[in-house]
């Protein structure tokens, strides 16, 4: 991932002095529990220690390009460090395990870290939301469907319907979590031929792994897909709300604006823009980890025990895309840290349809008085396409119906035109979104 888009805290999960870290803390681990069986002095596991601390990927990389095996590599580099000092882990490293129990519980680990960065990030988000949520709670504004004027609604109302697909995500992201969590030091096809079940579920558990039920050579791969869809589902998440500011910034609406901040350019030729161009950052970067998940699909399906097809997509795909949701979740944090929303203009887009959004309820309460729904829809709808093409207002050329009126006196008929009567269900909406 280029760094303009990378934080460094998630960046720094995927770097490989971690990875390469993590990698020996898991042989350390792995050889603390074989030492007992294998008569391993603990000094020489406390030397191997040491040299987990210290920076090594230049020269695991400069190996590999040798023997083009990374594992082998980051092996010969420890044997190195450690020649002459601790003979009983040269003899005794990486004994009876195979590359894929390193790595796939390595990947397990940086996957797990990643997630909690990503809990944290959708927590801070959510609570950014459930704040507006409830400042907004009768900031009146228009529902639009197909883009065009629905019913009235609150801008809090909006804002519930977000925290609640954030909380979904907290949900997924949380149960991905536990679905990766799952390492595996059975050996070269999972069978446990030179180390038992027992020794496994001893390392994992010091690193909050459960063992994989029944693996091949390689963690089963629907678990990866299975946490990859929630990545996409929370990238999905982002755009859906970023697309909705950016529609609300539009000039012709102006209900509500990312920041602008000072000294900021909009557009190198014309000094007058405030263009959306986080959200629209937001939606390119949402592709992006979308389309990676035809490949996290693919990767299921391996020839026999394992081959090798998913490694190179993994290597690109997960790191990709969990430094990609860091960085939006950051981003869109920053864009809700700052929103301007303009409740004038809200309103005073509610009314440019001249009460037409009020269609509906003057359609049920004809019902209520005893005309037949296609009778009441069609006196409704003759009189909402005059208002469209005559632009008086909607409740004036109902009062001029006869047909109108004879069955709905012109009181009742102006108070259908009362917002109030859509604000009961404002807080029990807000209830349900889960905003506090």
């Amino acid at each position: 991932m280029i760094d303009r888009y990378m934080r460094a805290e998630m960046a720094g999960i995927w770097s490989d002095e971690r990875r390469f870290q993590l990698m020996l803390e898991l042989e350390t681990a792995f050889l603390e529990f074989l030492a007992r069986e294998k008569k391993i002095p603990q000094a020489e596991i406390r030397a191997l220690r040491a040299v987990a601390g210290k920076p090594l990927a230049a020269r695991v990389k400069e190996k590999e390009a040798t023997s083009g095996h990374e594992i082998v590599a980051l092996l010969q580099v420890l044997s190195a460090e450690l020649k002459g000092k601790a003979p009983s882990i040269d003899r005794y490293l990486h004994y009876g395990l195979t590359s894929s129990d390193v790595m796939d519980t390595v990947l397990a680990l940086q996957l797990k870290e990643a997630s909690d960065l990503l809990l944290k990030g959708w927590k801070s988000t959510a609570a950014q939301i459930s704040r507006l949520a409830v400042e907004h709670e009768t900031t009146w504004m228009v529902g639009r469907t197909h883009g065009v004027h629905a019913e009235p609604l609150t801008f809090g109302v909006k804002l519930a319907g977000w925290h609640a697909e954030a909380m979904r995500c907290i949900d997924r992201v949380a149960a991905a979590r536990e679905t990766i969590a799952f390492g595996k030091l059975s050996g070269a096809v999972g069978t446990f031929s030179q180390l038992s079940p027992a020794l496994e579920a001893a390392v994992l558990r010091k690193f909050g792994l459960k063992p994989e039920p029944v693996a091949t050579q390689v963690i089963p791969r629907d678990r990866h897909a299975d946490y990859f869809h929630a990545l996409v589902l929370s990238a999905t998440a982002i755009e859906r709300f970023a697309l909705e500011i950016r529609h609300l910034q539009r000039t012709e609406v102006l209900e509500a604006e990312e920041p602008f901040t000072e000294g900021q350019k909009g557009s190198s030729a014309m000094p007058h823009k405030r263009n959306p161009i986080l959200c629209e950052n937001l939606c390119g970067l949402a592709r992006l980890v979308r389309a990676y998940e035809a490949a996290v699909v693919e990767n299921v399906p391996l020839w026999h025990e394992r081959d090798i097809s998913h490694s190179s997509v993994e290597r690109v795909v997960m790191p990709d895309a969990t430094i990609l949701l860091d960085f939006m979740l950051h981003r869109f944090s920053r864009v809700l840290e700052g929103l301007q929303v303009y409740p004038e203009r809200m309103k005073h887009n509610l009314d440019r349809s001249l009460g037409l959004v009020f269609s509906q309820r003057i359609l049920l309460r004809l019902i209520d008085k005893g005309l037949g729904r296609l009778k009441a829809y069609e006196l409704v709808q003759r009189n909402a396409m005059k208002t469209w093409t005559s632009q008086e207002p909607f409740m004036n050329v109902l009062l001029k119906d006869p047909e109108v009126v004879s069955t709905l006196p012109a009181k009742e008929l102006r108070s259908c035109f009362d917002l109030n009567g859509y604000r009961k269900s404002a807080r029990e909406l807000l209830r349900r979104g889960g905003v506090n």
